[in-house]
């Protein structure tokens, strides 16, 4: 057993490295999304054309704060629909004193869309320490009314997923390493990325099921040298529902669970609830079995612009280092021929 004393940086260094290489080993690999709800388009192509208008999202998430080289991600989609002719609503943007827009008759009054296609694009950028990951896809699904009043999609994405690990950066001490690797720069694997899901939707509740990294690839760099098991992109199962509950005639609850399962792990669980006032403003929080809990808030600036704020709070013993997790959403809706402030479909 090796028992030589490190210095505290490069007992550091060690561990995180273990750890980074162990993610693609069977663990997590891809990012967590804390307001996944306000854009289950991340996790589900189905999700692809769902309403009236092209909608963009934009996220920045800084994860344990405080941490070195802890992880930070950035992602940018955007969808729209094709062929959509659903009008059957009547325009929130504006409403009298006392009314709103989005009360009980509203959805009384909802009906399932027309058949029609969506096609939309994902980017997603996320760094740990020395290891970045990339990937880029374009998707499509396509829309049906099952009932007058329910709707199911199915999609697909496919795309690049490139790997890569600034080996410049490591510190291996005195173990024994593939000089390929230890010195090297930037090294780069690039994998096809292909993703699938289904989504059934209502004006009471959602249910969704998507996975990506469909097929299994190898990752290694250097022949697999890096440590002795080499590693492997996995698939991640993404299972997804909640529903609508209205709170007299002004307020909205959302409560909703997602469940994650990837190859070699338990299955990770979280709990969400969304307090929506009419159209304007929500506030929510979540709560990750044996991780930790976030709260969420955000604001219809307009029938355009909408934010929202995430803010995590981890109860492993990362919160002995961290002062937690930021996460930004900026979303935009382009060509709403209502002028609608809220989705209709996704909550």
């Amino acid at each position: 057993m090796y028992q030589r004393t490190l210095p505290m940086t490069r007992k550091k260094v060690l561990l995180l490295t273990g750890l980074l290489w162990s993610a693609f080993s069977g663990a997590q690999q891809r990012p967590h999304y804390t307001q996944y709800v306000l854009n289950q388009y991340i996790l589900n192509p189905a999700i692809s054309g769902i309403e009236n208008y092209t909608d963009i999202r934009a996220s920045h998430r800084h994860q344990w704060v405080g941490v070195q080289d802890a992880p930070v991600t950035t992602y940018f989609t955007i969808h729209a629909p094709l062929g959509k002719k659903d009008l059957r609503t009547t325009s929130t943007s504006f409403s009298g004193p006392g009314v709103n827009p989005r009360g009980r008759q509203y959805w009384v009054d909802y009906l399932a869309a027309e058949p029609h296609h969506g096609i939309g694009a994902q980017v997603v950028n996320d760094r740990t320490g020395p290891l970045q990951r990339f990937s880029a896809s374009l998707t499509y699904a396509y829309h049906i009314g099952l009932t007058s009043r329910m709707n199911l999609s199915a999609g697909f994405g496919a795309g690049i997923n490139r790997v890569a690990l600034n080996a410049s950066r490591l510190d291996f001490g005195s173990f024994n390493i593939d000089p390929a690797v230890a010195g090297s720069g930037v090294l780069n694997r690039i994998k096809p990325d292909l993703s699938a899901g289904l989504y059934l939707y209502s004006a009471t509740f959602f249910a969704g099921l998507s996975v990506q990294q469909v097929v299994p690839e190898r990752l290694s760099f250097a022949d697999g040298k890096v440590s002795p098991a080499p590693g492997r992109l996995v698939p991640h199962l993404f299972a997804t529902a909640g529903f609508r509950t209205l709170l007299g005639e002004d307020w909205n609850l959302v409560p909703s669970v997602m469940m994650k399962s990837i190859t070699s792990l338990p299955p990770s669980i979280e709990a969400n609830v969304k307090f929506q006032y009419r159209d304007i403003f929500w506030l929510g929080g979540s709560y990750r079995i044996e991780d930790g809990f976030a709260g969420l808030a955000g604001i219809n600036i307009s029938n355009r612009l909408n934010i929202g704020y995430a803010y995590d709070h981890t109860i492993s013993r990362l919160n002995l280092f961290s002062k937690g997790t930021h996460e930004v959403l900026v979303g935009f809706m382009i060509g709403s021929r209502m002028e609608e402030r809220c989705p209709r479909n996704v909550w």
